[in-house]
């Protein structure tokens, strides 16, 4: 007997729930081969081809779903996202805009629009329209205002996010999700008591939300509480040990109250390596090699500013760098095996919190390439889902060897408001062909630099397995 759709989509989605998605995929493909031409079973196998950066087939399957008649903001916003993923930016803000067209107040559309006109264009008041004008329709989502706070925020415009938060946190019932943000400008904004009263009322409003535990810390951070700060971010790394910006917060802490075991988790010597990396075969040598690379880096970078909610500013970023299979960046993971592998070796295995979960054998869980222009920088931050991170040096400008720290990262200088200003303590010296690796949870950035040449870089996080 044939099996349903419904039964074969209940499969596929207990199969990706587990973590198991390649047999979700099949599960999905199933459902297709058994009912050709069904509207649903083409939008779940794209949406899945999706989240395993398949943009290409999601995009002809997304597109073969909508000739079916099928009309959902749903299968639009999959379409938008696999056209994204592959670099085709203008279908891609039409689809978005399909999404919005259908409706409105679907917030990651939303969201990921905005990002997209920015990131092409610069424009601040081209990306915020379509939120802006979705917000002004009567009986708008509130959360439209903290989606346009957010979109201010990463321009670089905290002034402006708090202004667009005003209405909302009038209400009593303002959400949990808001006051946090709110707390994170008024700090920014150099107003850290008006931060710790906006973020405790967060966190008396969703206590068991880490995100409003979070910003009651940095809040408190802010406003010099190191003890009250210490005591919350113990319980947020109890509640989620794996939680990189947790143990950053913690650490910053300790730091604060001159607790030795800042110094465990901030061990430079120990934990930050640098090392040069292989050369793949097929190449000379090395500076042959790193040369192909930043050409074929240079042809995959479609924007012209950074992205939201990461750490770019002056430069363009292009995630998922590593499914092009161009030649030398098909390479690049064969390149990077010596350098990772001694790293590795060199942390060993211990009790603490970084070395108890070396496996010897990791997993990239994401990849990325930045193209800084001059006057670019990272702003310190930390990676929140990895185990250890990286930067790994391509092309530079003159300035990172001009004798000063242009264009260096700097490891220590916390990435929020924090009390006292610490300032960064450990810095490293790019080099092309060059590769960094360090703890996830450690604050880091780069400091600007100037001239008129770019600085292009490729980063990944790993986690063990």
């Amino acid at each position: 007997m044939q099996p349903t759709l419904a039964n074969l989509t209940e499969e596929a989605q207990r199969l990706k729930a587990a973590g198991r998605i390649d047999e979700a995929i099949n599960a999905y493909r199933r459902a297709v081969s058994l009912y050709p031409g069904n509207g649903v079973a083409l939008h779940n196998l794209a949406g899945a081809l999706g989240d395993v950066t398949a943009h290409a087939e999601a995009e002809t399957i997304a597109a073969s779903a909508l000739k079916t008649g099928l009309d959902a903001p749903e299968t639009w916003l999959v379409l938008a996202r696999a056209q994204l993923g592959q670099g085709k930016l203008e279908p891609s803000r039409k689809s978005y805009a399909e999404v919005i067209r259908r409706r409105p107040d679907m917030l990651p559309a939303q969201f990921e629009m905005a990002q997209l006109v920015w990131m092409s264009t610069g424009d601040r008041e081209a990306a915020l329209a379509d939120i802006r004008a979705a917000a002004a329709r009567p009986g708008a989502p509130v959360m439209l205002r903290f989606l346009e706070a957010q979109a201010l925020e990463f321009m670089e415009e905290p002034a402006g996010a708090r202004a667009a938060l005003e209405p909302a946190l009038q209400h009593a019932d303002c959400p949990s999700e808001i006051l946090a943000l709110a707390a994170d400008i008024e700090a920014r904004l150099g107003r850290p008591d008006l931060a710790v009263g906006l973020a405790e009322r967060a966190f008396a409003m969703a206590a068991g939300h880490p995100g409003a535990l979070e910003a009651l810390i940095r809040a408190r951070l802010a406003a010099g509480d190191g003890e009250g700060a210490s005591a919350a971010a113990a319980d947020l790394t109890r509640r989620q040990p794996g939680n990189q910006h947790a143990l950053a917060l913690q650490a910053t802490a300790w730091r604060m109250l001159g607790d030795s075991r800042y110094r465990d988790l901030y061990d430079y010597g120990r934990f930050v390596s640098v090392d040069r990396l292989d050369v793949p075969k097929g190449w000379a040598d090395l500076d042959a090699y790193v040369l192909d690379l930043a050409a074929e880096l240079k042809q995959a970078h479609p924007f012209r500013t950074h992205p939201f909610g990461h750490s770019v500013r002056y430069g363009s970023q292009r995630p998922h760098i590593l499914m092009l299979q161009t030649p030398a960046i098909a390479a690049f993971l064969e390149a990077l095996q010596g350098p990772l592998s001694r790293h590795l070796q060199r942390i060993g295995q211990g009790s603490d919190i970084l070395t108890r979960r070396n496996t010897g054998r990791v997993g990239m869980i994401g990849n990325w390439s930045v193209w800084l222009r001059p006057g670019g920088y990272h702003v310190d931050h930390v990676h929140q889902e990895g185990w250890l991170s990286s930067a790994c040096y391509i092309e530079l400008p003159p300035a990172v060897s001009a004798g000063g720290k242009e264009g260096w990262l700097r490891f220590g200088r916390p990435g929020i408001p924090v009390a006292g200003g610490p300032e960064a303590e450990h810095w490293v010296r790019p080099e092309p062909g060059v590769v960094a690796l360090f703890p996830s949870y450690m604050w880091h950035g780069t400091e600007a630099f100037t001239g008129t040449q770019p600085r292009l870089t490729i980063a990944f996080d790993l986690v063990p397995i």
